[in-house]
């Protein structure tokens, strides 16, 4: 399998749009995260949700360290079509589905199985408010799991100035780690 490292897959470059709307996890903080994942799961064989995904480089990695399938969910066409081209370009294509939409509305379906692990990285200008509703939406009060298998991690992405995400009473704060601007917030499905 290829594997993502540096921004890169067998020699070739993950496909970037140009822009500042693109702010791809760094490499420091993806290797740093599917380290600290793999004391918190197997990712053999999950499912994988990776919101605000950009250029899909963590759904992406996951797929490659053997996740069974990933879904990328991005609202900009033009990123999303790099995501596409990039899961095609990796040979992930088969594992990878790109949603084209915007992250709240694609919450607003029922999966057809819930996912292992949930990752969202949305925009560091995005209000907290909406970080919330978000992470209540993946895992919703009640007895059914919502987008996430009880067990699941979640892992949000924001800004190390900011404060974290105020979490739900259905996902357990279980962790952080701070890279630089950015801070990996990590919680538990309850």
């Amino acid at each position: 399998m290829t594997r993502i490292v540096g921004g890169s897959a067998g020699g070739r470059r993950l496909a970037v749009p140009g822009g500042r709307d693109v702010r791809p996890t760094s490499d420091r903080a993806r290797e740093a995260l599917f380290g600290t994942l793999g004391t918190l799961l197997d990712l053999a064989g999950a499912r994988v949700l990776d919101l605000y995904a950009g250029t899909g480089a963590v759904g992406l990695e996951a797929v490659s360290r053997g996740a069974a399938h990933a879904l990328l969910v991005e609202a900009d066409p033009r990123v999303a079509a790099a995501a596409r081209a990039n899961a095609a370009a990796l040979g992930l294509a088969d594992r990878v589905q790109v949603a084209r939409d915007r992250v709240e509305r694609a919450l607003g379906t029922a999966p057809a199985e819930p996912y292992q692990l949930a990752f969202a990285d949305p925009p560091y200008r995005l209000p907290d408010a909406d970080v919330e509703q978000m992470l209540a939406a993946l895992a919703p009060a009640g007895p059914t799991p919502g987008w996430l298998a009880r067990g699941a991690v979640v892992v949000v992405e924001r800004p190390s100035r900011g404060p974290g995400p105020a979490w739900p009473a259905t996902l357990e704060p279980i962790r952080q780690r701070r890279y630089g601007e950015g801070t990996l917030w990590y919680g538990r499905r309850i």
